[in-house]
């Protein structure tokens, strides 16, 4: 199984489905809230160059935010990241 990482807050309606969407496939990921963290949010930013949240990293591959994760799921390929 891969290493799963998300930066997200609690409240973001996108970071809950992406949550959801990996919780129905029985991943177990690193949530990372960025919410009340600058320090956090600072290293998000840094590391994928986006402010906006979730941001989504498999096995150290910055995948992006909830579009991309939902457009792997739907063309089929997101279960062969997660199943290298």
């Amino acid at each position: 199984m891969s290493k799963v990482i998300v930066y997200a807050t609690p409240w973001c309606p996108y970071c809950v489905r992406a949550r959801h969407l990996l919780q129905s496939k029985g991943v177990d990921y690193t949530l990372i809230d960025v919410s009340n963290d600058r320090a956090k949010r600072a290293e998000m930013i840094e590391k994928a160059g986006r402010t906006s949240v979730p941001q989504i990293w498999i096995n150290q591959e910055h995948i992006g935010g909830c579009d991309e994760l939902m457009a792997l799921e739907r063309a089929g390929k997101l279960d062969n990241k997660l199943n290298p």
